[in-house]
This record gives structure tokens, sequence and C-alpha cells, in this order.
């Protein structure tokens, strides 16, 4: 099992094992993204895939669980640790057999990781 951290929930997070977060909306740190259309918890490869609306073309995007930063089940908000832009500027998320392809994700893990750290915003 991957013991990556980018595609674990922080243990402060709020996020608890076996929660559904289908359709809560997703915020960045400077304004929302969009809401989780599915979530992958059953691989060490846990990521949310989040359905842009027309923020981003109509398109979705896969993020990684890792920069996850509050989990708000009253509000039904995941706050991440990234902006609006670096969310655009991730890998392209086309279809869902990305989420089996391991050089995608290898490369969604990578721009992630690289990404400077932010303090968590609160819920």
């Amino acid at each position: 099992m991957v013991t990556d951290r980018i595609w674990s929930y922080a243990g402060d997070s709020g996020h608890t094992q076996g929660q559904r977060l289908t359709g809560f909306t997703v915020v960045a740190s400077d304004g929302t993204v969009g809401h989780v259309d599915r979530q992958a918890d059953d691989s060490g490869l846990r990521h949310l895939i989040v359905d842009t609306g027309v923020w981003l073309f109509g398109s979705s995007v896969l993020i990684p669980v890792g920069v996850v930063t509050a989990v708000d089940t009253e509000t039904q908000e995941v706050r991440v640790a990234c902006t609006e832009e670096e969310i655009k500027a991730a890998p392209r998320f086309k279809t869902d057999r990305e989420t089996l392809d391991p050089e995608y994700l290898a490369g969604v893990g990578d721009y992630y990781r690289s990404l400077p750290p932010r303090q968590a915003t609160a819920p």
C-alpha cells in the first residue's frame, strides 16, 4: 500500500474513514472551484474527482486527498491547500481511465507535491 502523504488525508483534516464527500463544495485558498463528483478511498492513491462546472470549461480535475486541509460536514465543504490557478494548471483529467494509469497519477502526485506549502484555512 502506498504511504505517500499526497494520497492520504492529513490526520487533522477532519476526514473520517468511510466518510462520503460526494456533493461537497471544494474551496481553494482563494475561492470555490467546484464540487466533489466522485472519490476514491479504496486504494493507496486516494483522490477526489472535482466537477468544476463552467469555472474550468466544464471539466473535472483529479485532486489528491493530501491537499485537503479541512472537511466541514456542517457546511459540506472540503478545503484544499492550493489556489484556483494551481488547480487549473494541474495535469488535465479527461477520463476515468486515467485513475488507473500509473504514469498519469505519478504526474499528478509530482505536480501537487511541488506546490508551495500553505497554512490551512478555517472552514
